[in-house]
């Protein structure tokens, strides 16, 4: 759930709308049926698992929005997809009924997504026998390829989709076995030791990026040695 004003509605909900469908409720604190929609609809759109996003306009606080969707009374709910009202109601409905509207928008499951949703290495490799650029089964089934030691069949396969920060870990993560780099308890020793290269070896530099990739941005050595990247190369 994402409170949503004049000034973020465009990125937050029509451009995030081409994305994944977006619940938009516009309610007001003195709204008594607002009070008792919104956490219907809240409860609704979390049991999605984020298939169906929901943002909240306070109408009072962002005319600007209200007026967009020339709105009459409230509560007052409408459904985006790729920046255009697809559905909506007026009025406090329920749970019922809310679900009924949210399910509607909710993209169903492919066999794809199942097979990939199972996790094992069999059904992985059916899962893109059917979509080939599937996410969840190309990094499930690179993570398995890495953990036996296939790490180039793992870049391959990572290549068919997009970079997510998941991909990135994960192709870092493949590189690093392929090179039979070890990050373990010593990971700062094997930093210290690869920043005194970075500036004319790249390999080196490229070890030193993949090693922080798989530390993660919540390690709290990550930032602190990207800095120091910056100071060597610049």
């Amino acid at each position: 759930m994402t409170d949503v004003t004049d000034a973020t509605f465009e990125q937050a909900v029509v451009a995030r709308s081409a994305e994944v469908p977006v619940v938009v409720d516009l309610w007001a604190p003195w709204c008594g049926p607002c009070k008792t929609l919104g956490p219907i609809i809240e409860r609704v759109v979390d049991q999605t698992d984020g298939a169906v996003e929901l943002a909240k306009v306070n109408v009072d606080e962002n005319p600007q929005v209200a007026a967009s969707f020339q709105v009459q009374s409230i509560p007052a709910v409408y459904a985006l997809r790729d920046g255009k009202v697809v559905d909506g109601f007026v009025g406090a409905l329920p749970e019922a009924q809310v679900a009924e509207f949210v399910a509607r928008l909710a993209p169903q499951p492919t066999e794809a997504d199942r097979l990939a949703a199972a996790g094992d290495e069999a059904s992985l490799r059916q899962a893109l026998e059917l979509q080939p650029d599937h996410p969840g089964a190309v990094t499930g089934l690179a993570a398995l390829l890495i953990a036996q030691g296939e790490p180039d069949a793992a870049l391959d396969l990572l290549a068919r989709v997009p970079e997510t920060p998941e991909v990135r870990a994960l192709a870092a993560e493949a590189r690093l076995a392929g090179q039979q780099v070890a990050v373990g308890d010593d990971v700062t020793a094997l930093l210290d030791g690869l920043l005194d290269r970075v500036r004319d070896d790249d390999q080196a530099r490229q070890e030193f990026v993949d090693v922080l990739e798989t530390l993660g941005p919540d390690d709290p050595r990550t930032a602190g040695y990207r800095k120091a990247l910056a100071a060597r190369l610049f």
